[in-house]
């Protein structure tokens, strides 16, 4: 059974309530306003107007093939000009001479040298490259088509060969195996399931790499296969990044991924146009991407996600059960610090019965929750709350929901017959 629905969460001006983080000077650019997945942020009212509704979307065009310019700003202020809006969503109308935003690490537009002006000299924003991607799922499908977009030769391989057809409509050639994938390629990038399977697919493709060529590795697959991935990348002579992403199928089609990075930095050049092609923005963790600093960030996001999944389901859970409204619920937090797009945008998945397609897979969200629960124990850390979101949606995907979105969690709360 799936909660009433009503017009809880369907009007942009409930998204875009003032109060919603308002912890938070989120920046305004794109990159902010897909820091995380699917709308942790709602970060001025024109993401909002993307994310409630496709009527509010702006037209194909701005999306998909708008210039990049304004991607991969240094963190830092940029000049605002005079009597524009505040950054802070619980000040509209108030003039800031400058915008601030904060990153772990500094960032730079992709392969800009530090002090150089973004566009200005380096040439690899209309580099050309041949790019090989392996695994065309919700992400890999949408990083193919936004890299053969940006003028870049492609070529993709999956597993089921029927989900990779439709990008040969896109200028993607679709290939028969990952060894025919790669042949001649500059940039390898993956997108599969998990460690295992990033391993298995790249020892098929191992006969036809050339030495030399970038290795983007973008399966979130845990801290421990990470050695093993870049071992593998050092006997064949590849140039390994680690880049796992931030973000799910709608930034991602939009070329709006924020990327978190680990690699050489004389080797990041060559990438530069490939992070270009899928991103907003790139954050760089380190020069080594056998130590695993992007993806040890990306468990740190991702387990946020999953404990707050968790925790709007149980919320709605408890309504039902109680016979509360939600709509109450949300009249109740609205405009306070409990506040947030995140728990809006989801509970509307759930409530509205719009769990597929998927943002993120309820059996893709299981495995990475294990992941998180697995670099806990690692590290002499124990996370209940990540433990029991896993359970959870185990839960839902025996139920039968695996293939909706993580917010389909909601229904473990319930017997499968109820549910």
């Amino acid at each position: 059974m799936r909660p009433a629905g009503g017009d809880v969460l369907g009007a942009e001006a409930v998204l875009c309530h003032p109060a919603l983080l308002s912890t938070a000077a989120a920046s305004r650019s794109r990159t902010a306003e897909h820091s995380f997945p699917h709308q942790l942020a709602c970060s001025g009212r024109r993401l909002c107007r993307r994310t409630v509704s496709r009527r509010h979307r702006p037209p194909a065009s701005r999306v998909r093939g708008a210039p990049r310019g304004r991607r991969g700003r240094t963190a830092g202020c940029v000049p605002r000009p005079a009597g524009s809006e505040s950054d802070h969503p619980g000040s509209p109308g108030v003039p800031r001479p400058a915008r601030c935003t904060r990153a772990p690490v500094v960032t730079r537009p992709h392969g800009q040298a530090s002090g150089q002006a973004h566009g200005q000299g380096s040439g690899n924003m209309t580099d050309q490259l041949t790019v090989s991607v392996l695994g065309t799922g919700i992400m890999g499908a949408a990083m193919a088509r936004n890299l053969a977009r940006a003028g870049h030769t492609v070529r993709a391989w999956n597993r089921s060969r029927a989900k990779a057809e439709p990008l040969a409509a896109d200028g993607v050639t679709v290939a028969g195996t990952p060894a025919e994938a790669v042949t001649d390629a500059d940039v390898v990038l993956t997108m599969l399931y998990d460690g295992p399977a990033v391993l298995d697919v790249m020892r098929q493709a191992a006969p036809a790499l050339r030495e030399g060529a970038a290795w983007v590795q973008s399966t979130t697959v845990g801290v421990e296969a990470i050695a093993d991935l870049a071992g593998f990348a050092r006997e064949h002579a590849l140039v390994f990044f680690d880049a796992p992403v931030l973000g799910t199928r709608q930034p991602a089609e939009a070329g709006e991924l924020l990327v978190l990075a680990a690699g050489p930095e004389e080797g990041r050049a060559a990438v530069a146009p490939v992070l270009d092609a899928v991103g907003a923005r790139t954050v760089w963790t380190g020069e080594d991407g056998a130590e695993a600093g992007a993806t040890r960030l990306k468990l740190v996001a991702n387990s946020w996600v999953i404990a707050a999944t968790a925790a709007l389901g149980e919320v709605l859970a408890l309504a039902r059960g109680l016979g509360v409204e939600p709509q109450h619920f949300f009249d109740a937090i609205a405009g306070g610090p409990l506040d947030m797009g995140y728990l809006r945008a989801k509970s509307s998945l759930i409530l509205h019965d719009q769990l597929t397609p998927p943002q993120f897979a309820v059996d893709t969200a299981a495995k990475d929750a294990r992941l998180i629960v697995r670099a806990g124990e690692k590290s002499g850390v124990r996370l209940d709350v990540a433990e029991a979101a896993a359970r959870r949606l185990e839960r839902a995907a025996a139920q039968g929901h695996a293939d909706e979105d993580m917010a389909a969690a909601y229904f473990a709360s319930f017997p499968q017959d109820d549910a």
